[in-house]
């Protein structure tokens, strides 16, 4: 039998706000000992009351109206019960059938060209729990993490498969960083995924029971823990046997799913509404200077490099990857004033990889959009020749310097007089006869060593065209 994936996914984002949701320690606390970004508040002593975090509503209205979602004028907190070593409330407060936002969609593209419209059937913010580590038989609890805003958010039931499923977190993950609303960095949990997952008939439209795999650290891992969950399913349906509605725990290790309990229903967390906090309100006039703060989206931007700059699908989708290298290319664009697909090439290749080997943002660079602009003029003017702009791109950033005072200060001009080539040619085959009856024996191969003889006695200064011109001439008279 065929069978048809049904795939829900629920993300939480830790909000990148300096305080946390309803006190003012510090959300800066990785590397840092445990229990040491803790207060009254967060810790859930007697007698303390949360205040709301401004910063956080704002940043989670950015990300709802970035998906079209709709944020209702009023939303209530409420607390959800449940008791876990690492929640010391013994409650979250978080939000339930009154939420921050409504509806919205995240559009995602597929390999092969088509697209997948995921609906997000809500957006709300709310506190996370703390962290539980087991260590030499005991089980420790840092309770650092406890109260920094998270925003979760919960699709419907429109992901047909783990690649779909990867690539929307992916997605999210991208908008997120584009938005600058979290760092989205999966292994320090700033974003967690949850996937719930069932399978049924292909045609048939009702929904079989679902199970819930949680513990996912990677996109990879999501991938995977899904992939094994619907092997499992298969399996199970194909011998006549019931899914049961379990909560798994993927074990990233050994590779496999673990039952973790059975899963719970919203009545088991005896939700109700928070009495210490008031009802959150959300005015035009609020809403209208977050909506106006909205940058250009990263796949209207993919879009637009297309057909702007006739760069490949691809290309684009590289260049937008991050908002501040999107930046970055297009500042170069507008002051190189000339193809922006030779730019788009030397920011991927050569940018990028200055940029990963010194572990640096675009906007930490100094090699600034003008700089490189300068350094393609000097090539396209024959003042230099590729392998010394190449060598250049990582020296302008380390010594700060524009690219044209190192070329005059260091002598590193293209040496283009016909006459000096010629003689340095002359002198190169009268030297190597051996290589010259091998070359007009056929072994055309060799024309790449006698260029590079040149362009290593010249300090790879010489413009390897006219190099190439002459020894052709020299060689096949």
């Amino acid at each position: 039998m065929d069978y048809e994936i049904i795939i829900g996914l629920e993300t939480h984002i830790q909000l990148n706000t300096r305080s946390k949701i309803f006190c003012t320690c510090s959300t800066d606390f990785w590397g840092a000992a445990p229990n040491t970004h803790v207060c009254p508040v967060c810790m859930g002593l007697p007698g303390v009351l949360p205040v709301l975090n401004r910063a956080a509503v704002e940043k989670a209205m950015r990300l709802a109206l970035a998906i079209g979602a709709e944020v209702q004028p009023v939303s209530y907190f409420a607390r959800k019960n449940y008791f876990y070593p690492d929640l010391p409330k013994g409650y979250q407060i978080t939000q339930y059938d009154m939420p921050l936002a409504l509806g919205g969609a995240l559009t995602i593209p597929l390999d092969d060209g088509r697209t997948r419209t995921v609906r997000i059937r809500k957006l709300h913010v709310e506190e996370d729990a703390g962290k539980t580590k087991r260590e030499h038989g005991r089980r420790l609890i840092d309770f650092n993490r406890c109260g920094v805003p998270l925003i979760e958010m919960v699709t419907e039931p429109d992901l047909r498969s783990p690649d779909e499923a990867a690539q929307y977190l992916y997605r999210l993950r991208q908008l997120v960083r584009w938005l600058g609303i979290s760092e989205g960095d999966m292994e320090k949990g700033h974003l967690r995924a949850d996937a719930n997952v069932s399978i049924r008939p292909k045609g048939a439209t009702y929904l079989n029971p679902k199970t819930e795999i949680k513990n996912v650290n990677s996109i990879d891992d999501l991938r995977d823990a899904i992939a094994k969950e619907v092997e499992r399913q298969i399996r199970l349906m194909e011998q006549g046997k019931p899914v049961e509605p379990w909560t798994l725990e993927w074990d990233e290790h050994a590779g496999v799913l673990r039952k973790m309990r059975s899963k719970e229903t919203e009545a088991d967390y005896r939700y109700f509404r928070e009495p210490d906090l008031l009802p959150l309100e959300v005015d035009e006039a609020w809403l209208a200077r977050v909506r106006a703060a909205i940058p250009e989206l990263p796949l209207a931007r993919r879009a637009r490099f297309v057909s702007e700059y006739g760069l490949g699908l691809a290309d684009a989708d590289l260049l937008t990857s991050e908002r501040a290298l999107a930046d970055y290319f297009e500042a170069t664009v507008r002051a190189y004033r000339g193809d922006a697909r030779r730019v788009a090439n030397w920011v991927l290749n050569d940018v990028r990889r200055l940029l990963n080997e010194a572990r640096l943002s675009p906007e930490e660079l100094r090699l600034t959009p003008e700089r490189l602009a300068a350094l393609l003029r000097l090539l396209d003017e024959g003042v230099i020749n590729t392998p010394t702009a190449k060598r250049l791109i990582p020296r302008v950033h380390a010594e700060d310097q524009d690219p044209d005072a190192i070329v005059q200060a260091e002598g590193l001009a293209q040496v283009r007089d016909t006459d000096t080539l010629r003689a340095m040619c002359e002198a190169l085959v009268a030297a190597h006869p051996k290589e010259v009856a091998r070359y007009r024996a056929g072994k055309k191969g060799l024309m790449g060593w006698f260029v590079g003889q040149i362009m290593r006695q010249t300090r790879g200064k010489a413009d390897p065209k006219e190099v190439q011109r002459i020894l052709r001439e020299l060689l096949e008279a």
